[in-house]
């Protein structure tokens, strides 16, 4: 690593660590500008795929970006672009999702859509009110479920099939469910924050039973082996893991009864 390379990424940790401990928007703009990279990136790569422009793509990216800098726990030792890459990932998909224009609907549907605007007109007149969706499904002559799905489809622009191509390139398509929130990078994303949460809680830990659930449980060590690092017996490493267990139990507990209130 260059040495150049090697200050940033140093500078990039301590400013983590500072805006985390002490967040202002000058830090923030700060780790902004040292993370473009992993934007950009992302933003090529999207572009090759999508007809939407490259600057639109940076600047959602740049969200993704910002939310991942607000959330981010530097003290738990995972790294960075790791954790922000599904943020950024996920705001540029939700753009492309929002903002496609070249989905289309079945002719059926969009001939059902009209003829159900032109019903709705007429009821309106005969009723004297807003006419009820089982009133217009009714006149058409379809099920109730039918022209919902119509004016659900028609409304929202929505395909019937993921597999339909709603950008071409070249040599690559992006198709809807390309565009749809990454339900594997949220995954990712929600273990990176249970994880942080337990390693949070484990540093509260008493420190016999937090050496014993780290060598145990983090690293793998045998109970024995445990016992001769710690120096003590295998017995009362397994009384230090119930009760590191015991207290690690109740210290989620009640984060997430905070969390949720």
């Amino acid at each position: 690593m260059a040495a150049s390379q090697f200050s940033v990424q140093f500078d990039g940790i301590e400013l983590l660590q500072s805006y985390h401990q002490n967040p202002s928007i000058k830090l923030r703009n700060q780790l902004v500008q040292i993370h473009t990279g992993l934007v950009r990136k992302m933003a090529h790569k999207f572009s090759y795929q999508c007809k939407e422009p490259y600057e639109d793509l940076e600047q959602v990216g740049y969200l993704g970006l910002i939310r991942a800098i607000e959330r981010f726990d530097p003290s738990q030792g995972y790294a960075f672009s790791s954790f922000a890459v599904p943020y950024i990932r996920g705001e540029m998909l939700h753009f492309l999702r929002d903002h496609c224009t070249l989905l289309k609907i079945p002719r059926r549907w969009q001939e059902l859509y009209n003829e159900g605007q032109k019903a709705r007109k007429e009821l309106e007149l005969t009723l004297g009110r807003p006419p009820k969706d089982s009133e217009i499904a009714s006149k058409l002559k379809v099920s109730l479920q039918e022209w919902q799905e119509t004016k659900l489809a028609a409304q929202n622009r929505m395909p019937l099939s993921l597999d339909a191509t709603i950008a071409q390139s070249i040599d690559c398509q992006i198709t809807l469910g390309d565009a749809l929130p990454c339900h594997h990078c949220i995954a990712l994303q929600q273990q990176d924050e249970e994880r942080q949460q337990l390693q949070g809680a484990i540093s509260l830990l008493e420190e016999k039973p937090r050496l014993a659930v780290e060598m145990v449980y983090l690293k793998e060590l045998s109970r024995k082996d445990t016992a001769k690092k710690i120096g003590t017996s295998p017995m009362t490493v397994t009384r230090y893991l119930q009760k590191g267990v015991q207290d690690l139990v109740c210290m989620l507990k009640t984060q997430a009864v905070v969390a949720g209130s």
